[in-house]
């Protein structure tokens, strides 16, 4: 299992779009976006590791829409997905706003998460 099988799989549960790249289509109200930052071998006692630290940014964009009525706020999609990772035993290492797009009208705001994952034999 990866962290971003998990996370898309997490994030679709709450009703969030989810990309890894780029949208084919026109881009959603609300999406996130997972990259991936690292993976790393810190626990382990032997010469062998036996967990596998892996960690994500999940990138968050909201825009207001008039036509559909979306407010744009980022924050209530913060609090939900917060919720979410913290009752699925992530780590949250970092949060925070990164920006209003002007371009895009998109405000982005970030979420770092790391999970340890047992090493299958």
């Amino acid at each position: 299992m990866s962290i971003l099988e998990d996370l898309t799989t997490l994030l679709s549960g709450l009703g969030v779009r989810v990309e890894t790249g780029v949208f084919s289509d026109i881009a959603p109200l609300e999406y996130v976006v997972i990259t991936p930052l690292g993976d790393s071998f810190q626990l382990f006692a032997s010469d062998r590791p036996g967990y596998d630290q892996q960690e994500a940014r999940l990138s968050l964009f909201t825009k207001p829409d008039k036509d559909s009525g979306a407010t744009g706020n980022y924050i209530a999609l913060k609090s939900n997905i917060t919720t979410a990772l913290l009752d699925a035993d992530y780590t949250i290492t970092d949060r925070r706003y990164i920006g209003h797009e002007d371009d895009t009208k998109y405000h982005h705001y970030g979420i770092d998460v790391a999970k340890i994952y047992a090493l299958e034999n």
